[in-house]
């Protein structure tokens, strides 16, 4: 009897803290918490994924080898849509199976990086007292993250800006987890992947994982004109691949890169980009002077334009209007090269590249 009152009253040892991570509905809410998964799991966490059923995140997550729980969820839209009347079970729904999972699995915390799948996620954690940690990529919170911040321990941000958008004794500017391997690029690989020699800068375009068709049409529309100063390396997004230009000297293009695109980063002088928040982030721990070209807001609620002002703020990046890009490019490519020790010394300075240390500090300190 002794020893079994000893056994149950005593702590066990070597028991693992667990936490559930979510975020999905792109590459952007997935790609942060993917670079989080070598310093959690050194930290000694069982980690789980909660995400939709289909989204994006299910497939991004599966080679990493984490047990993935796929729950029911709506958009929650600003304008009227049909489904805007059954969404809403569908949440309800998804909040049912994360608590269900969460009550079942006990995780010591949930950190999430947003999108829709998050909102049933987080609020469920909530209603079980398990704390979390939210991140906002944009400048400007997102729906989604909003829905979350009662429920929140801590909201992480990327722009000064933001701060004071979130509530003051939860909000913490920490830039975007961003993934180890993109440190390890080699100049020489990225530049014979593309063919390229050595001697005449490279430009990097890269519209998001979808491809800008904007900002690849204004590229290919100025090719003579660029290659005159630049070799150029094109990520262009899937379907977009423009074969009368195959062969062309000094260009090479890409649907998408993921192992070697380590190695591109390394090559590229500038940088030609959309801007969503991870991708410019990315951008700016490495340390790559940008011309960055928002998506606008007849395609989106603005929040590219206003993470690339604050970029430009800030001395990291040039900004080009979408519709100028076809006429402008080029001078504005040329003079970012030109300046680009400029640009270079402002990121060196900045204090958003760091985020991995000051997050992985907030994921403990909510637990306590």
């Amino acid at each position: 009897m002794e020893n079994s009152l000893n056994e149950k009253n005593v702590p066990q040892k070597n028991v693992p803290k667990k936490i559930v991570l979510t975020g999905g509905g792109t590459a952007g809410h997935v790609s942060p918490n993917i670079a989080l998964l070598p310093y959690l799991r050194e930290a000694g966490y069982e980690i789980s994924y909660i995400g939709s059923k289909n989204g994006i995140e299910k497939s991004l997550i599966a080679d990493f080898g984490l047990p993935y729980v796929g729950i029911s969820t709506g958009k929650l839209r600003r304008y009227f849509d049909v489904k805007n009347f059954t969404d809403p079970f569908r949440v309800l729904h998804g909040f049912r199976e994360a608590r269900r999972f969460l009550k079942k699995n006990r995780p010591d915390v949930v950190f999430s990086k947003g999108g829709f799948v998050s909102v049933p996620v987080v609020h469920a954690a909530a209603s079980l007292r398990i704390p979390c940690v939210i991140h906002e990529s944009d400048m400007t919170p997102g729906l989604a993250n909003k829905l979350c911040f009662t429920s929140a321990s801590k909201i992480c941000c990327n722009f000064p800006e933001t701060l004071a958008m979130l509530p003051a004794d939860k909000a913490v500017l920490t830039g975007t987890p961003i993934r180890g391997e993109l440190f390890t690029g080699e100049r020489e690989k990225g530049l014979l992947l593309c063919g390229f020699s050595d001697g005449k800068p490279v430009m990097m375009v890269m519209g998001g994982s979808q491809g800008a068709v904007s900002v690849n049409n204004a590229v290919r529309g100025n090719l003579d004109e660029l290659l005159k100063t630049f070799q150029i390396v094109h990520l262009c997004g899937k379907g977009n691949l423009d074969t009368s230009l195959e062969g062309v000297e000094g260009y090479r293009q890409f649907e998408y890169v993921k192992e070697d695109l380590r190695h591109l980063f390394a090559a590229a002088d500038i940088m030609v980009s959309r801007a969503g928040a991870n991708a410019i982030c990315e951008i700016l721990a490495l340390g790559i002077p940008s011309l960055l070209i928002p998506l606008p807001t007849k395609g989106s609620r603005g929040d590219q334009i206003l993470n690339a002002n604050s970029f430009a703020e800030q001395g990291f990046s040039e900004v080009l209007e979408d519709e100028k890009a076809p006429e402008l490019i080029v001078g504005k490519a040329v003079d970012l090269y030109n300046n680009r020790a400029k640009y270079q010394k402002a990121m060196k300075a900045s204090h958003q590249t760091d985020a991995i240390p000051i997050i992985m500090s907030l994921i403990e300190e909510v637990q306590k």
